[in-house]
């Protein structure tokens, strides 16, 4: 719904949700201030989708450019948002925006809590995808990959670390431990059919016979998921890579062992039983366990959201209004604070930063659309504007950072990336340090300034 008055709205986060949502912002006329973590826009679209994908990146790059682009977008890049950080969302409610959409993501990590876990060879998956593509600081670290990975979850995060650990690290062995059956695996055939040349049928067709008396007895067929695999090898690609793959069914991790070097020796796993609860299939644990001979573990479990953000949250998640004052489909996007029991008036949630790990691009595409039209309603039952000051704000970022990263400064860093790209032969090229990219960007100033 589109008002005639214009508003000052902050964006926090230029993934998916807030890009989208900054371009329906504008197009109602609204000034939107559009503030970036890392110094390129797209989020998990750009640092999240596997590398190769050279064709859905550049077409997201595009539509994400065209946006900030628009005369009602202001982009603000390499600037945190947060209690402990360069600009808080206090600072930014003192400012005068009208409404404040935050869109940033699940950036906090999920674990289990097992002993081990902070051992070496031990990570998260977030911060390997981040490495292998190639985003600020993470492109820099160092992993400790080993020959024996064990991946804990079994959705497409999983498989795409799979496929680096196998395509590009050659690792000995890769092993996705699954809490629950066959019938139960997230991942897609689509991601599947870039590895499973590399999966051991032998080993998969032993744990479905493993299996099977439990999955009959839940009312589910074991060998649709050999039909599943099985339909993955006509378009299966080719890796060149000896590394075996493998599915540990009904296992839950429940300590990591290490040696006298604080190195990872073998992950403990408890074997699970199936239960139907409430129309779902729920693992519990049998108490028999055992020792996988692994020398990496990688958690690929979901996300969790920053804590340390500025807004209330529970259980991974920030918190929203139970009862919304302007729901959208039922949903809520409204920030609440569960002390108070008071709503958060102007703070909406969009994305993962409203619910973590919840699908891919075009998820967070509508779910971006859709808060900005819980902000419409909100903005409608405001008499007066806050009256924020577009100069006045940027003046106030831009004093947080001199580092500060703007629209003009992300077209000549593209210019010159595409020029590499096109050097080398190659798709795409990226640098993979925020000071490349900044000497890039100060170089280009300098040249503006000295030919005025």
């Amino acid at each position: 719904m589109i008002i005639n008055t214009s508003r000052c709205i902050a964006v926090i986060g230029a993934g998916p949700a807030g890009i989208f949502a900054a371009r329906e912002l504008a197009n109602n006329d609204h000034k939107v201030t559009l503030l970036n973590r890392d110094i390129k826009p797209g989020g998990l679209a750009e640092y999240g989708i596997y590398p190769t994908k050279h064709k859905i990146k550049e077409g997201l790059r595009k539509q994400f450019y065209s946006i900030i682009a628009n005369e009602n977008v202001s982009y603000f890049g390499n600037i945190v948002v947060g209690e402990k950080s360069e600009v808080s969302l206090k600072d930014l409610r003192n400012l005068g925006f009208d409404a404040i959409l935050v869109t940033t993501g699940a950036q906090g990590t999920k674990w289990l809590g097992i002993p081990g876990e902070d051992l070496i060879g031990c990570y998260h998956a977030k911060d390997i995808v981040y490495h292998f593509n190639q985003l600020p600081p993470f492109s820099t670290h160092e992993f400790k990959i080993g020959k024996k990975v064990a991946i804990v979850g079994v959705g497409n995060v999983m498989m795409d670390i799979a496929r680096y650990l196998i395509t590009e690290k050659e690792v000995e062995e890769v092993t996705a431990i699954a809490r629950r059956g066959p019938a139960e695996v997230k991942f897609t055939r689509k991601e599947l059919e870039y590895i499973v040349k590399n999966l051991d049928m032998d080993d998969y067709l032993s744990e479905i016979d493993r299996v099977t008396h439990l999955m009959n007895s839940l009312g589910q067929d074991p060998y649709e998921s050999v039909k599943f695999i099985r339909e993955a090898f006509p378009n299966a690609d080719e890796t060149n890579s000896d590394s075996i793959f493998r599915i540990k069914f009904l296992a839950s991790p429940v300590g990591i062992l290490g040696n006298d070097k604080h190195e990872i020796v073998g992950l403990e796993i408890e074997e699970n039983t199936l239960l139907s609860e409430n129309e779902s299939i729920k693992a519990r644990g049998t108490g028999r366990r055992s020792i996988l001979d692994v020398d990496t573990i990688i958690f690929a479990i979901g996300d969790a959201i920053d804590p340390n953000f500025g807004l209330p949250f529970d259980r991974n998640e920030f918190v929203k209004n139970p009862k919304p004052r302007f729901p959208i489909n039922g949903i809520s996007y409204e920030s609440f604070d569960p002390v108070s029991l008071k709503i958060i008036e102007d703070v909406f949630l969009a994305g993962w930063a409203r619910k973590t790990s919840d699908g891919l691009v075009g998820n967070a595409r509508k779910d971006g659309v859709n808060a900005v039209q819980a902000i419409e309603m909100y903005l409608q039952s405001l008499e007066n504007s806050t009256k924020g000051n577009i100069e006045q704000i940027e003046r106030f970022i831009r004093s947080r950072n001199k580092n500060i990263v703007d629209k003009f400064d992300l077209k000549s860093l593209l210019v010159v990336e595409n020029k590499i790209a096109a050097e080398r032969g190659l798709e795409s090229f990226k640098f993979a340090s925020n000071d490349e990219m900044l000497s890039i960007i100060e170089n280009n100033r300098i040249t503006i300034n000295q030919t005025r």
